[in-house]
């Protein structure tokens, strides 16, 4: 029996030996690993991938929308047996502002879920080591206590204009939870607060409130100097509805006033839906993508686990800065940095959405990461990047 015990405790030490390798080498991302990057193109892929490419990877797997449709099952599961990727961000997401939120209900729960479904359920089936999924802040509560932490989540009802989104972003979070619960996979999820940065949306229907008022401002400014060349530009850059640099004055005009840009005896004025009261936080995308290549090279689900047996469930990390500014003084900012003096105008009939979404990044502090791009610089460097467009 001494003999037996003896070998039972030599085959347990072993296999601890084991599994403590496997942990070791599972949280080590080497640079020559292969890396799929869903939805490289993006304002949030497109920041990851810049930033491993600093980094020294050069292992990439990447696919455009149109080449690799991550709604269709079949051809999800093909790309990743045939490809094998190690290491996955999941980027990749039908997105957008408090009014395409609000008018594409189905279209922003249905496509989210499908993407979500098809990539995680892949890379579980074919053996990705580690996966980083990337959700958003509105999965918290309307009237979540604020700074707000992520022991909040699923504790009172969602935001209405964007609670198909949310509901997305849930499932995915509650996915990769639930794999690792049963089947051990290294699955994270992050939820990064309102980003903006390079390659960002600036579409005048889609896009968040911070590329939009910056394009707002920049061509609200260009009426008052009577830029036609500068309106023309921009339009070919980013036609609205069809109405490009080509159209006809009377056309941009009709077509700028939807959108609130509007010139009426020569004062020139945009609109902002609410009342401007809403607080907001804002991360630079770039820095999200750090937070991102950091949790991924030194951050596994393992140890984010509770040490007291409590359940296993909101693991996931906010990403953000923990500091906040009003609809109405961001406005004025970005004015003020793009240089517009027309008139602000703030819709009160439209809705505000959530009055405050300030997330508690403690967490993401303790692991050892934290933001240093405030948010003038920020809009700086965004406008930069914008008229260099």
């Amino acid at each position: 029996m001494d003999k037996e015990r003896k070998a039972i405790s030599r085959l347990k030490i072993s296999v601890i030996r084991v599994i403590r390798g496997q942990k070791k080498e599972r949280r080590k991302m080497n640079k020559e690993d292969k890396i799929y990057i869903a939805g490289h193109n993006g304002l949030v892929g497109s920041a990851i991938l810049n930033n491993l490419k600093a980094k020294g990877y050069s292992n990439f797997l990447l696919r455009s929308s149109k080449e690799l449709d991550l709604t269709n099952q079949k051809a999800t599961e093909e790309f990743f047996e045939k490809e094998k990727p190690e290491y996955v961000f999941l980027a990749a997401a039908h997105v957008g502002g408090i009014v395409a939120n609000n008018v594409y209900r189905a279209d922003f729960i249905f496509n989210n879920l499908q993407i979500q479904n098809n990539v995680i359920g892949s890379a579980y089936k074919y053996g990705v080591k580690k996966l980083l999924f990337l959700g958003s802040t509105c999965i918290y509560p309307a009237l979540c206590p604020q700074p707000m932490k992520e022991d909040y989540l699923l504790t009172s009802t969602l935001e209405y204009t964007n609670e198909p989104y949310a509901i997305a972003k849930i499932a995915g979070l509650k996915m990769c939870e639930s794999f690792n619960i049963q089947y051990g996979t290294n699955f994270i999820a992050v939820m990064p607060t309102n980003l903006y940065g390079p390659n960002d949306n600036f579409d005048l229907e889609k896009s968040h409130v911070l590329p939009a008022l910056i394009r707002k401002a920049h061509l609200g400014k260009a009426l008052i100097n009577k830029d036609w060349e500068c309106i023309r530009k921009d339009l070919n850059t980013y036609p609205v509805e069809g109405v490009d640099g080509n159209s006809s004055k009377d056309d941009i005009l009709d077509k700028l006033e939807k959108y609130g840009i509007t010139q009426t005896n020569n004062v020139v004025s945009i609109e902002i839906w609410g009342s401007g009261k809403p607080l907001r936080e804002f991360l630079w995308s770039e820095e999200m993508a750090d937070a991102c290549v950091f949790v991924m090279e030194r951050v596994d689900f393992q140890d984010l686990k509770p040490k007291n047996g409590e359940d296993i469930k909101n693991l996931h990390i906010n990403i953000g800065t923990g500091k906040e500014i009003s609809i109405k003084d961001l406005a004025f900012l970005i004015a003020k940095k793009v240089g517009f003096n027309g008139d602000i105008v703030f819709n009160a009939d439209k809705p505000d959405g959530t009055m405050r979404k300030l997330t508690d990044p403690s967490k993401l502090h303790a692991l050892g990461w934290h933001h240093s791009i405030e948010i003038d610089e920020g809009i700086e460097r965004m406008y930069d990047w914008y008229i260099s467009k």
